[in-house]
């Protein structure tokens, strides 16, 4: 099968599209033929040579995918060949077919077509078991998400919605936040031309918000918890603006603050199982309702890897950006 290749860790153009052997398919596993993949900003840094997959996963690129079941293991009963899926990957979706266990693979959901559908694993299964599995947001709440035009944001603004928080967002353009006004969000703040925590604290009585979702890290750490409120829960699931910082323990403890982080990648298939199916059962149904759509912002061709990742480390898109072999 045709599968992209990191020729040597670097920029976008060491991803070269090479002919590779395809993957075997263990009991507990089915194979899919990929329809369509989509990029995650960790695919940027597993290029790079700084995110190595995890132990006995593939080494190829690709955190999603969406396709047809084309093998079964022995062990897996509930699909079957021919059935038209979308899945969670630990590797492998920038290639023509990708072999995965069976607990992570989701029904497309009505309405959106089998390619679209490759948008939604990665961003359906990080904000539903980071803001609402673990930081618990709920009805009547206040939700900030930071980069509210990519993949999660786009997610997380219709997910919170729907579940009937009220919802904050920053972004660092007036397109970006015209994009992220329509898909609902309430209160749309430009980070470049305003300071968030002031906005933040005007639009709440000076309460702060419930829950943020951070992907930016240790520049925003001391600023998240100044716009939290009392019981206040930030959940930080990446550090573009860097990893080691200072923070006062008062801070957190004065508002009774959690600071959560998790990934996605490199927890257990059993951990990954159990969220893919909440997502089935708490997700599935908004998209089904057309209250949570796909946002995508492009497709390349497989064998256009380079120019995608370029246009990904951009940060010009909003939304999505999809492969198709």
């Amino acid at each position: 099968m045709k599968a992209i290749v990191i020729t040597s860790p670097g920029g976008p153009e060491v991803l070269k599209i090479q002919e590779v052997d395809e993957p075997q398919v263990k009991d507990d596993e089915v194979l899919i033929k990929v329809e369509a993949t989509a990029l995650n900003r960790a695919d940027t840094f597993q290029r790079k040579g700084v995110y190595p997959p995890p132990k006995g996963a593939s080494e190829y690129l690709g955190l999603e995918c969406s396709g047809t079941i084309e093998a079964v293991g022995k062990a897996v009963s509930k699909w079957k060949i021919g059935d038209q899926v979308c899945a969670l990957l630990s590797g492998g979706g920038y290639a023509e077919k990708v072999a995965l266990p069976a607990g992570q693979v989701l029904p497309v959901p009505p309405g959106v077509s089998l390619k679209d559908a490759a948008s939604l694993p990665e961003v359906a299964c990080t904000v539903w078991s980071t803001t609402f599995m673990m930081s618990r947001l709920s009805a009547g709440e206040t939700f900030l998400v930071h980069g509210g035009s990519s993949g999660i944001g786009t997610f997380a603004i219709q997910m919170a919605k729907y579940q009937g928080a009220r919802v904050f967002v920053t972004a660092g353009s007036d397109e970006k936040l015209a994009v992220c006004k329509d898909l609902g969000a309430d209160v749309c703040i430009n980070y470049k031309t305003e300071d968030f925590v002031k906005r933040v604290k005007e639009e709440t009585g000076g309460k702060g918000v419930d829950v943020i979702l951070d992907h930016i890290g240790a520049s925003y750490l001391k600023k998240n918890l100044e716009s939290l409120n009392f019981d206040g829960r930030l959940f930080i699931i990446g550090t573009m603006g860097g990893s080691v910082t200072e923070i006062d323990l008062r801070a957190l403890l004065s508002r009774r603050l959690t600071v959560q982080s998790a990934g996605l990648r490199y927890r257990s298939t059993e951990n990954k199982a159990v969220i893919v199916s909440e997502v089935e059962k708490n997700v599935w149904p908004a998209i089904v309702a057309g209250r949570v759509k796909p946002v995508i912002y492009k497709y390349f061709p497989l064998s256009e890897a380079a120019e995608a990742h370029q246009l990904l480390e951009s940060s010009i898109h909003i939304g999505k950006i999809l492969l198709v072999p």
